[in-house]
């Protein structure tokens, strides 16, 4: 006769979602975080996230929308996974494991909704080893940079942190300050031409010392990559 299953009979990992969010403001990569109210790490900076409520949440993605929005007000366009973290150091409560997403997304404002959270800001990426910061989450937040970096080069990824109506030249800015490093404007250029994403409107716009062309996102289109890296 088989034993019944009891879930009670063995011990269960910490199991949460995080999110990683990245704007560009004053023209440098920032992310999004949260002051803890609470134990562990309270009055540290860590990502919007938190455990899956099987009551609310069916999926994980659900998880991290419902997390943001209480958190941060945020409401990303679209969320893509980085990796899951694991292990017996990461939490003081025990062996835990956190299933990460990021996403680029304009810069907006953001508030807290939730009494476990006592601020939620942009911060600059560059400055966050003056921070105290929770948990496994300043390695986490290099590796979603990492993974924006290369997506920055081969995709047209960066567009998802640019306004409605913007200009080769923002989205130059956009791109450079996300890799740090200078791109050729010109094949930039050919790559907005070869990904027949955008579409032209009847307005330009000075932009040092001269009329620029401002561009738009075409309805339902995806997002296109490439199979080579932009020139640097």
């Amino acid at each position: 006769m088989t034993t019944p299953y009891n879930i009670n009979d063995y011990q269960n990992p910490l199991f949460t979602v995080d999110s990683v969010l990245f704007t560009i403001k004053n023209n440098a990569l920032n992310v999004l975080l949260v002051k803890r109210a609470n134990q562990p790490f309270i009055d540290h900076w860590g990502l919007p996230g938190g455990f899956v409520d099987i009551n609310k949440d069916t999926s994980t993605d659900q998880t991290a929308l419902r997390k943001l929005k209480e958190k941060t007000n945020v409401s990303p366009l679209y969320l893509e996974q980085l990796e899951s973290y694991s292990g017996h150091e990461r939490d003081p409560r025990g062996f835990s494991v956190t299933l990460v997403y990021f996403a680029l997304v304009p810069e907006q404002a953001v508030s807290t909704h939730i009494e476990t959270v006592d601020d939620v800001k942009w911060i600059e990426v560059n400055s966050l080893n003056t921070l105290s910061i929770a948990f496994d989450h300043a390695y986490i937040i290099q590796q979603a940079k990492t993974r924006l970096q290369q997506k920055a080069l081969y995709s047209m990824t960066p567009v998802y942190c640019l306004p409605p109506c913007f200009t080769i030249g923002q989205f130059k800015q956009v791109i450079e300050a996300i890799i740090e490093k200078t791109i050729q404007r010109k094949t930039l250029i050919r790559r907005i031409e070869a990904s027949d994403m955008f579409e032209t409107i009847d307005k330009k716009v000075k932009s040092g010392g001269r009329l620029a062309q401002v561009y738009k996102i075409k309805p339902g289109v995806d997002i296109v990559n490439f199979e080579r890296n932009l020139s640097i």
